[in-house]
């Protein structure tokens, strides 16, 4: 039985650690903060800059042990920053950006220091502080989702990097795992290329608010504002949530010639892209099978693991 768990990271500028550790499947909530310092009185962004506090610029990551696990966590987190850094990452120079790893449980302890124990045998000059957390203030409002709120603003992350990492964090599972989870049409769609009866399937005329993930790794792939009532009989939208979660492929079955659409974490097979669609808003036709996609409606996206994607119905 799973429960969700926390955990506090300090990796330079929060902005940006805030923003990838959104993206990652499993993560339930984060908070941009001021962790493990002199005290409350001092946990503000003015006394942080000055050097003075020990504080640090940290995310406090709520995550679903049953979607992800602390490992999964700190093996992103190693792969952002420099451990051998001391009161700096990218750019960014001073105390409150010095990195660090801190717990708040005994069994977060024990795979925190396992994980650090092993960075440290790979990389001489390990720099990364490894503590129990002591104390977190809530970072001021204007903070927390900055990179949201602000797709330009600054990150000393790269994007790229940040969205590749958000990708691998939704895993295929084993054919056997897949036999078992999947209905027997969503096993043939995906697996086979199969296609599915049009009408068959509820969401093809279904326009709730939400989200719709790959059935076989829950990858995000579309989304209900961009879905229309096309009247092919298959869910029908003009655009992914991002083009880099799908890939294409020339279609040439059937004595056709199609373009033929697949998930990137999962490679399932999708359906089609179709061009100079009449019904559709930009005139581009994403015909997906109703069986190779999960919806996840808007209430239900914080508690399911989406909670960066809410973003998506802010704008």
């Amino acid at each position: 039985m799973g429960q969700e768990k926390s955990i506090y990271f300090a990796g330079g500028c929060f902005w940006g650690m805030e923003l990838l550790m959104q993206k990652l499947y499993g993560v339930m909530d984060t908070s941009c903060g001021y962790a493990n310092g002199t005290g409350e009185q001092d946990a503000n962004y003015r006394t942080v800059c000055t050097g003075n506090t020990r504080f640090r610029e940290t995310v406090k990551v709520t995550y679903d042990d049953r979607l992800t696990s602390l490992e999964t966590l700190l093996s992103v987190f190693f792969s952002v920053i420099d451990p051998t850094a001391t009161n700096r990452q990218g750019n960014d120079r001073g105390t409150q950006y010095q990195s660090g790893i801190y717990y708040a449980d005994e069994s977060s302890k024990s795979i925190v220091e396992t994980a650090a124990k092993e960075m440290k045998r790979k990389i001489a000059g390990f720099a990364v502080e490894i503590k129990p957390l002591e104390n977190f203030y809530p970072a001021e409002e204007y903070h927390q989702d900055y990179l949201t709120k602000h797709p330009d603003g600054y990150c000393h992350i790269p994007r790229p990097l940040i969205d590749e990492l958000a990708r691998r964090s939704y895993r295929k599972p084993d054919e056997e795992t897949l036999k078992r989870r999947l209905s027997p049409t969503a096993y043939q769609v995906t697996q086979e290329d199969g296609t599915e009866r049009p009408f068959s399937n509820p969401l093809w005329n279904s326009f709730e608010k939400g989200i719709y993930v790959d059935v076989t790794t829950g990858e995000p792939l579309f989304s209900s504002l961009d879905k229309y009532p096309g009247s092919c009989g298959w869910p029908s939208f003009s655009a992914p949530i991002a083009k880099k979660a799908l890939t294409e492929r020339t279609d040439t079955r059937f004595g056709m010639i199609r373009t033929e659409v697949r998930s990137t974490a999962g490679d399932a097979h999708l359906g089609h892209r179709f061009e100079d669609d009449t019904e559709s808003p930009n005139g581009i036709r994403y015909c997906i099978n109703g069986a190779a996609l999960r919806f996840v409606p808007y209430e239900k996206m914080r508690e399911e693991g989406y909670s960066a994607y809410l973003a998506l119905f802010d704008r």
